[in-house]
């Protein structure tokens, strides 16, 4: 218990006072209530070997590194609070030395694996983080708002912590405009898994008990759903922050910052945009939206 009491003494200095965090655990926890949408992260999240999965093979290329170091600047020697971190995947890819580096998660096995790599873990809700305001030099949001049930308040929440000079950064959540399947375009998405997937295209098929549970996560990346440049400017910029805006498709690097997509989207989205009305070349077919507000 001395030794966990040492390992959590920085996180005690930014919680709030009048919030119990239970830090007699392995993994330091603040009650929260057990929504869809957290179950469904937490069954997902939970499972070592899916979990394991997701930390080997999602967000670790070479573009995926250049272009958030590119953006958000060297973490070395700043205060960093990783909310939905999951098992650390951030942190392994940029591989950056941090004066602290908080991560947010509600599965406490993923919280588990980022321990391991350096992350002083909190099991928390991203609606209510029982942190103080003002503290951080960089907040991140990595493939984490659409999987919250309320994106603008944790956007909010998110935002509180960072301190005058500091930097939000948001990436890798699914642009609502690039989604928006219609007509024959959301027929064929609705049919993929059951037929398209298991028939046509075996490459991509994984069993259905992962599948679906990680599906069960994407609680905004669906058709008709999706992030947006108004939702951000529309919560950040009355809190006093910058905005500025990165369409991408998840496969370019620093050359986002100047307005490059990356390559059109895989040939399947492309039909499904296609056959929706939706101009696969344009901004706004791009996949994903990447967010840069830095506090004034």
């Amino acid at each position: 218990m001395q030794i966990q009491s040492k390992y959590y003494l920085p996180l005690r200095e930014f919680t709030l006072k009048d919030r119990f965090i239970n830090f007699d655990e392995e993994i330091s926890s603040y009650t929260f209530d057990l929504t869809p949408a957290i179950v469904a992260n937490q069954s997902y999240f939970n499972n070592s070997k899916w979990a394991k999965t997701y930390f080997d093979a999602c967000h670790r290329d070479v573009a995926f590194k250049e272009r958030w170091l590119a953006v958000a600047g060297s973490w070395n020697d700043k205060i960093v609070v990783d909310i939905g971190c999951g098992p650390g995947n951030l942190h392994a890819t940029l591989q950056e030395n941090p004066k602290l580096l908080i991560g947010i998660d509600v599965a406490e096995s993923s919280l588990k694996m980022a321990k391991k790599i350096g992350y002083i873990p909190l099991m928390s809700d991203a609606h209510d983080l029982p942190l103080i305001s003002e503290f951080a030099d960089l907040v991140t949001l990595n493939a984490a708002l659409h999987h919250c049930e309320d994106m603008r308040k944790v956007l909010a929440e998110s935002a509180r912590l960072v301190r005058s000079g500091g930097k939000l950064v948001v990436d890798h959540d699914p642009q609502l405009s690039a989604w928006n399947y219609k007509g024959i375009g959301l027929w064929l998405y609705k049919i993929r898994l059951k037929i398209i997937y298991k028939r046509f295209l075996r490459s991509l098929y994984i069993p259905d008990d992962e599948r679906y549970s990680a599906l069960a996560t994407e609680i905004h990346h669906q058709p008709g759903h999706g992030v947006t440049e108004n939702l951000f400017r529309e919560v950040l910029e009355p809190m006093g922050f910058t905005v500025k805006i990165y369409p991408h498709n998840n496969t370019i690097g620093a050359k986002v910052l100047e307005g490059n997509l990356g390559h059109p989207p895989h040939w399947r989205y492309r039909i499904g945009q296609f056959l929706s009305g939706i101009n696969p070349y344009s901004k706004t077919s791009a996949l994903s939206l990447m967010c840069l507000a830095q506090k004034s």
